[in-house]
Formats: structure tokens, C-alpha cells, sequence
């Protein structure tokens, strides 16, 4: 539960996947399609990079409470959909993590750190499959 909330974001989306996406704010206004092979967007690219951004600042606050020092990081998300085989949907996540300036037992121990603490690991946490990764 949250005690001390932060902000709120909005979002509206018209026309489901082949409609279009917007913020409340005007910062984000976005055509939706069902795949990405084309000029537009779709839920699964927004998750990916919405998790992406979160784990990577989960990692690096992560990092600065335990006084490691890391140089440069990235966040690749992939979101894949897909048919579960009884007429339903679903995703699954994975995160592509690039730590530099740290051995790679310590880049583990970080990742999994912010995996603990990142709100959309907490939120997909026995709810879809997320495989993260240091490469």
C-alpha cells in the first residue's frame, strides 16, 4: 500500500489497439497498432519502456544505499504477446541489464536488489514471467 503518494499519472487510450493513447499532461500522445511494424506504437512497447525506465533507477538507487559506485547502466525491456492456447492472452517480460565499473557478482547482486524493490517487479511478481539478465 502506498503511504506517501508522489503523484498520480493519467492516461487515456480510444480505440484500443488500433486507436491512439494520450496523457493528461500533453507529454504523450501516441497511435496505437496491434504489432510494431509500422509508424505506431502498442502496449507492450509502453510496458517495456515503463519497466525498462523503473528497474534502471530501482538499480541505480539501489546502488547509491549501498555506496557502489557504477558508471553507466542500461535497460533493454522486451514485452512479448501472445495466445495462452485456451483463447487468451498474455505477456511476458525481460529485462536486458548493462552495468559497467562493477564485478559481475556484485552487478547480480544489485539487479536482484532492484528486482526486489522496483514497483513493476512487484506488480508482475507471480502475475506473468519476467526473466532479467546481465549482459
Amino acid at each position: 500500500m502506498i503511504k506517501n503518494k508522489l503523484y498520480t499519472a493519467q492516461a487515456r487510450s480510444t480505440g484500443g489497439r488500433s486507436g491512439k493513447v494520450t496523457a493528461e499532461n500533453g507529454a504523450l500522445a501516441l497511435k496505437l497498432e496491434m504489432n510494431n511494424k509500422g509508424k505506431a506504437t502498442n502496449p507492450e512497447q509502453l510496458f517495456a519502456a515503463g519497466y525498462a525506465a523503473c528497474f534502471e533507477s530501482t538499480l541505480q538507487v539501489v546502488a547509491d544505499r549501498q555506496d557502489v559506485k557504477i558508471k553507466d547502466t542500461s535497460v533493454n525491456g522486451l514485452v512479448g504477446f501472445g495466445t495462452t492456447g485456451d483463447g487468451g492472452y498474455e505477456i511476458a517480460a525481460r529485462l536486458e541489464v548493462s552495468i559497467s565499473g562493477i564485478e559481475k557478482d556484485q552487478a547480480h547482486k544489485l539487479i536482484d536488489a532492484a528486482h526486489k524493490n522496483c514497483p513493476y517487479s512487484k506488480a508482475t511478481q507471480g502475475n506473468i514471467e519476467v526473466d532479467i539478465m546481465l549482459v
